[in-house]
């Protein structure tokens, strides 16, 4: 089964939890800590270890936490443990922050580009995105030169190449063909 299958419902849980408390902010955090918390190598030991029992390995995730996990928090991550499912934390915390966007009207847009964009570019492309996406876009901008020249935009399931670097990729298999 697709991690993102098995992370949804306890998304839409940890969602609906911290809609009701008006504390989205503070649930996106809480997972996006926990999700770098489950992809370190000891953590992934301690989860894996058939010694420990699930309520143990929960307590050793939380202590590891420390105070960025409230006591809601706490509790999520002992039913994801009950569940065998705290793995699926890094799917669950992109979920949640999903729905997160979706409810602000958001949209997370990452761009890769050869070069650094100018501010007046960054301006124009958010604007061009927001008309597009109908929502308000917050970019994440990074620099990769093997790009070549042009940028390369992710927003959610949508990505735009428009990278020299795929550009000559589909010229060789053109080529090719």
């Amino acid at each position: 089964m697709e991690l993102t299958t098995c992370a949804r419902p306890y998304a839409k849980a940890a969602y609906e939890v911290a809609s009701e408390n008006s504390a989205l902010q503070s649930w996106s955090d809480m997972l996006r800590t926990s999700a770098a918390v489950s992809e370190n190598d000891k953590i992934r030991r301690v989860l894996s270890s058939p010694v420990l029992t699930s309520r143990e390995q929960a307590d050793e995730f939380i202590r590891v936490c420390g105070d960025s996990l409230d006591e809601k928090g706490q509790n999520f991550i002992r039913t994801l443990a009950d569940n065998k499912r705290i793995t699926l934390l890094p799917q669950i915390a992109d979920l949640f922050d999903r729905f997160k966007a979706e409810q602000e009207r958001t949209a997370d847009v990452e761009v890769i580009s050869a070069f650094a964009l100018s501010q007046e570019q960054l301006d124009r492309l958010a604007e061009k995105l927001h008309n597009r996406l109908g929502r308000e876009v917050k970019l994440r901008v990074l620099v990769d030169k093997s790009l070549i020249g042009g940028v390369v935009i992710r927003a959610d399931d949508m990505v735009i190449d428009g990278s020299v670097r795929a550009r000559l990729a589909k010229l060789a298999d053109a080529m090719n063909s």
